[in-house]
């Protein structure tokens, strides 16, 4: 059942909440656009990994979204379509990143998900929905991710297209924070 709350000001919200790295109060199941922190969200996504973990070494999915980020910036992307490559995962910082084969099975997921991004994205100057190139290097980084951080598949991945052509790094959570908050000064993006 969910309880309805006031937040640290009062105002009545829905869900409970969570509390951030800077210290603040969010409410993931009531998003409001002036409250999110693009140091909060460096921090929680520097130290989430990808494919829950099942990596060959430690792998975020801060660097996930930077490499796709500066993959865009590379071939020519503008800065909104390069800061939707950067925060296209932003409200895993909140959700935690849940692997696409039982994303869609989660009941209400996907639509507290879109809630978030809905806020999120106003915030940091990106499109949403998400503009379909995101869609397209998520799915083509895989197959550079599937080769360089993982154990040989058992069976086939299912997803198409080509590699995106990046190299991971397998950065540490610090330099992952670090690299992520790097990113979003030369693409424009900061706490309003």
């Amino acid at each position: 059942m969910i309880q309805n709350y006031s937040d640290a000001t009062g105002r009545a919200r829905v869900g409970d909440w969570i509390q951030t790295y800077t210290g603040k109060q969010i409410f993931p199941l009531d998003p409001r656009p002036n409250v999110y922190d693009i140091i909060d969200i460096s921090a929680a996504l520097s130290k989430l990994t990808r494919y829950s973990g099942h990596c060959l070494r430690f792998y975020s999915v801060a660097e996930h979204c930077v490499l796709m980020a500066r993959k865009a910036r590379d071939l020519g992307c503008d800065n909104r379509t390069c800061r939707a490559m950067l925060l296209h995962d932003a409200s895993e910082a909140y959700l935690i990143d849940v692997p696409r084969p039982i994303k869609g099975a989660l009941g209400n997921y996907v639509e507290i998900e879109a809630g978030l991004m809905a806020a999120i994205a106003p915030r940091f100057g990106f499109d949403w929905p998400l503009p379909p190139i995101v869609k397209t290097f998520d799915t083509n980084i895989l197959n550079d991710e599937m080769s360089q951080a993982m154990a040989p598949p058992p069976a086939p991945w299912r997803h198409g297209g080509d590699p995106l052509g990046v190299t991971l790094q397998f950065w540490s959570p610090d330099e992952a924070f670090a690299q992520f908050l790097s990113t979003c000064a030369a693409l424009g993006v900061c706490n309003p």
